[in-house]
């Protein structure tokens, strides 16, 4: 039997301190004494995730032929590919997914509940090896075929995820036979999959599943359309959180390794410290537990006291009491040994030191505080309320004499206060009651730390004092940094999953097509920017109009002249400067039947980042001979026409429907945003022969450089006819492929009449080419003839199952040229009445889940868009001034931000109304359209009721009526 293999080193660099907040930075304990937990501007960046990368090793095992090793090699690059997702044997020796526990009950425990095994770091050597090596046998529960040696071996030709890449999925086809257990790079004594489920709260086995799928690198809008059986059907938000939660725990093993590693080089790793170490599952408590054995100038007070060579006596005080003398340790030249008091302090210091780092006192209180009344304070700081500026001190008057339970503060009010204290202008300090400190206080003395001997009066005072100390000085600290981290690390992630939900309505906003828009780009100085766009959003025509400087009739006849001139009966304006008086102007004119006999009708867009993406290269590169000026009224006039075409063109976080955005971290909030936005651009699909590059890059799987030869490609040899030409293109191989075939679309009449209109031409090229006169132009007038169109193309329906929509077609009795027309529907309709959903499925070989998804495909009518189902912009004739309003009137208005405590409202008075989060309940909500939480989203239509208006403060409160 050959020797277990030498475990492959692993080197991880520690993430320095600006990327963590700075209460979770405590240096040492000194450090804790003197300062409290003070938010920076500098928000927290998510570590990045550690690739796994695999060293060459020394083999241990005798050297064996190069046809030994060769075989070898196959074997393990075999098992690396049943390797990926886990599975749960059932009977008749098949094997299938793995599934809840209830279906699975028997065979669950084992695979996700075993505690996984310690493993030793190789240059932590010595005594503790031995004992840190494990003896258990793999489970039984999942078939093992044990060949550690082979995968070292198969490290030396090419990193094994590399051969996984190309061989597993050749086709784009899912692997289902997968099992094995879940190996990370930074073991740990915890398991990754059982902390995954109890953070997120998602099943174990949809985490372990997870944890595989994103290994592979599958992209979340694949993983949330094509593989819903393995995840029970999770949305996108839902996958996004588990995927980050993910990375926070792998970035917690990652910095431990990193630190044990740097404290055994120093000689401070000790058997117990690598324990605890191994144990932390959160950067607060790798903080604790590493802060004394950081290198600092002066060190705690502990390790001073340790120098001096109290810890011998402060060991005893705990264990043999009877036999220790304090006096023995005076040394009268000594500082901190001079006499009695100062050998008393240090050894209280280093008793304080140990009960501040158990384990068992730390959980005691923190179970102590779980169950009693903590709060959160905030009060005007001394020194703004002197010279600060009143102006923003009224911005946080709500929060001069605030207080609140931890466990009932919501998230906007923890970002709020975290602002002013970053400002100066709020002190914010957290309050623990005192009754526990007393129980704590008292279980430390007579229950977890109690002497095994009794002692004198001096020396119970001196315990006393040491648990009070420790309590006061590095458990208190150690809590306020816990509860607030919490706090914000929670309100920061539902302010940007907020943000992404805000993105998702507004980049969903259902296109208004078939008709010329003018967008207008409203200003006064340098006039209002006209653009006028066709109903394919081509640039017909731009100008400049001065409406505010007195020359407001002139221009209503040149307005007048170009829309009737372009046939265009819609304006758009933008909500930026000058938007009050423009759209006043317009309605003014539209009353009184000026632009007649044209029906015009205008609405009021959001204008963020237009400005910066006017001057962006995007745009110079689109519209060269343009002028940055006109440019955003272009670009305003298109987000009408198509929104999510026009938005994808905008870095996400500049289009402003968030909340607190600029003081959570910008590296989730960027990595989230665009996870959005590829979510969103590949539920809608794009139609590979006419998109642009910047929308093709955010489909899943794709990237700058791919989009970018898919362009090249398309340009060379003229458009794609089906899927499979996508392998052609530089750059996507298997997996790119399998990533984004299913989200994108063929115009089937398009490529119909292409293909029509080049047979002939082809046919007479054919000649040419014998003759060797056609020479390079041979490829682009071939294509035709050596791809043929596929109806499924234009269809949700992904190429690894066009075989299970081919089989179904021949069950129902239908043709693929007939999707979405009425006669599949009803065909469908028969078999689905008379067998069943699921009785199909297992006829059919397959789950419910990717034949409900063929159904979708082969009924959804040519040219569907998911969008269709969202509102589209509210058109409006008139205007309603601020001072109109009155209490109890009812209007109508369109979302234009959701927040936790509110969403605001566009009324059309010049100020967005709010809607508080009491006056949004379920019943008022639509139950036609899906929700993806209980919520209204910007782009929606309401009606609502005026409850109060503050004419100076200018605040409209609206209650909501019926979401229309």
């Amino acid at each position: 039997m050959l020797p277990l293999p030498r475990r492959v080193k692993s080197v991880a660099k520690a993430p320095t301190s600006e990327e963590l907040p700075s209460f979770l930075n405590s240096a040492s304990e000194s450090e804790e004494e003197e300062e409290e937990w003070e938010p920076k501007s500098k928000i927290a960046r998510r570590p990045c995730l550690p690739k796994k990368t695999e060293a060459k090793t020394k083999k241990a095992a005798a050297p064996r032929s190069a046809v030994a090793r060769k075989m070898v090699k196959k074997v393990a690059i075999k098992e690396e590919m049943d390797v990926s997702l886990p599975i749960a044997p059932v009977e008749d020796n098949k094997m299938q997914l793995l599934k809840p526990k209830e279906e699975n009950a028997g065979t669950k425990p084992k695979i996700l509940n075993q505690t996984p095994k310690k493993m030793e770091i190789n240059s932590f050597q010595g005594k503790y090896q031995n004992s840190l090596m494990s003896d258990e046998k793999p489970s039984t529960s999942v078939p093992v075929v044990k060949q550690e040696k082979c995968e070292e071996e198969f490290a030396f030709d090419e990193p094994p995820s590399k051969k996984i890449k190309l061989n597993e999925c050749p086709e784009g086809k899912p692997v289902k036979n997968l099992g094995g257990k879940i190996k990370e790079e930074f073991e740990m004594n915890w398991d990754i999959v059982q902390a995954l489920s109890e953070i997120t709260n998602v099943e174990p086995w949809v985490c372990a599943n997870l944890i595989r799928l994103f290994a592979e690198e599958n992209t979340i809008p694949f993983i949330a359309r094509y593989r819903k059986e393995l995840i029970n059907n999770l949305e996108a938000d839902a996958l996004r959180e588990v995927q980050h939660t993910l990375e926070e725990l792998r970035a917690v093993a990652k910095k431990t390794h990193a630190m044990i590693q740097k404290l055994k080089k120093e000689g401070k790793l000790s058997s117990s410290l690598f324990k605890e170490l191994l144990n932390c599952r959160t950067l607060e408590e790798l903080d604790h537990v590493s802060a004394p054995y950081k290198s600092g100038s002066k060190g705690t007070k502990a390790q001073r006291a340790k120098q001096l060579g109290l810890e011998p006596a402060a060991l005893s005080l705990l264990q043999n009491p009877v036999t220790l003398n304090l006096f023995s340790y005076i040394r009268p030249n000594t500082k901190g040994l001079a006499n009695i008091q100062e050998v008393e302090a240090g050894v209280q210091h280093i008793l304080a030191d140990i009960f501040a780092k158990d384990k068992d006192t730390l959980d005691f209180i923190r179970k102590l505080c779980q169950q009693r009344y903590i709060s959160i304070q905030s009060t005007l700081a001394k020194v703004s309320s002197k010279n600060g500026n009143e102006k923003d001190i009224d911005k946080f008057k709500l929060y001069h004499e605030f207080s609140c339970n931890i466990k009932n503060i919501q998230h906007h009010q923890i970002l709020a206060i975290n602002r002013g204290e970053n400002l100066k202008i709020l002190t914010v300090k957290v309050n623990i009651p005192d009754g526990v400190k007393n129980e704590f206080c008292w279980w430390c003395v007579n229950e977890r730390w109690r002497p095994k001997q009794s002692l004198k009066p001096e020396f119970m005072r001196l315990l006393q004092s040491s648990v009070e100390d420790a309590y006061k000085r590095l458990i208190y600290p150690l809590l306020c940094r816990e509860f607030r981290s919490k706090l914000t690390s929670d309100a920061e992630k539902e302010s940007v999953m907020m943000f992404g939900r805000n993105l998702r309505q507004l980049l969903l906003t259902s296109p208004v097509r078939g008709r010329a828009l003018m967008g207008v780009d409203p200003g006064y100085r340098h006039g209002c920017k006209l653009a006028i766009i066709s109903p394919t959003s081509q640039i017909l025509h731009t100008d400049v109009v001065y409406l505010h400087s007195g020359q407001g009739f002139r221009e209503a006849e040149k307005i007048k002249k170009l829309l009737l001139q372009f046939n265009c009966s819609t304006v758009v304006i933008g909500n930026g400067t000058a938007c009050r008086e423009t759209e006043a102007y317009f309605a003014d004119l539209i009353m009184k039947k000026y632009f007649a006999p044209l029906d015009v009708v205008y609405c009021i867009v959001s204008e963020a980042g237009a400005s910066i993406y006017s001057v962006s290269p995007e745009a110079s590169k689109e519209m060269p001979d343009l002028d940055p000026n006109l440019r955003s009224a272009v670009s305003i006039a298109r987000r009408v026409q198509d929104p999510l075409a026009e938005l994808v063109k905008i870095e996400p976080k500049h289009i402003g429907v968030g909340m607190y955005q600029h003081d959570v971290s910008q590296t989730l909030l960027k990595a989230t945003l665009s996870s959005v936005v590829e979510e969103c651009v590949s539920f809608v699909g794009v139609d590979i022969n006419i998109c642009s590059e910047i929308l093709l890059r955010h489909i899943a799987g794709l990237n700058t450089n791919r989009a970018k030869n898919i362009i090249e490609w398309r340009e060379k040899n003229g458009p794609f006819i089906n899927r499979e030409q996508l392998k052609e293109v530089k750059g996507l191989g298997p997996k790119t492929f399998q990533q984004c075939a299913g989200f994108i679309r063929f115009n089937q009449e398009y490529i119909k009449t292409f293909c029509s209109n080049k047979k002939n031409e082809i046919g007479s090229r054919t000649l040419l080419t014998k003759a060797g006169a056609l020479g390079k132009k041979k490829n682009k007038l071939t294509s035709c003839a050596s791809h043929q169109p596929n109806p499924l193309d234009q269809t949700c329906i992904h190429p690894e199952s066009y075989n299970i929509a081919m089989r179904f077609l021949s069950l129902i009795g239908g043709n693929a040229n007939d999707i979405g027309k009425s006669d599949m529907q009803q065909k469908v309709n028969v078999v689905i009445q008379r067998e069943g959903l699921e009785g199909t499925a297992k006829r059919l070989n397959t789950t419910v889940h990717t034949l409900q998804l063929i159904i979708d495909g082969l009924t959804q009518p040519e040219g569907y868009d998911i969008r269709t189902d969202f509102d589209k912009p509210d058109f409006k004739r008139s205007i309603v001034c601020f001072e109109d309003l009155r209490v109890g009137a009812t209007l109508t208005g369109k979302v234009e931000n959701a927040t936790p405590f509110g969403v605001f409202v566009d009324i059309g008075v010049g100020r967005s109304g709010l809607i508080p989060a009491r006056n949004i309940t379920e019943a008022k909500l639509s139950k036609v359209k899906k929700r993806r939480s209980l919520g209204l989203g910007p782009g929606e239509r309401v009606e609502v009721k005026v409850l109060n208006v503050d004419i100076p403060r200018l605040r409209i409160t609206l209650d909501l009526i019926r979401v229309l």
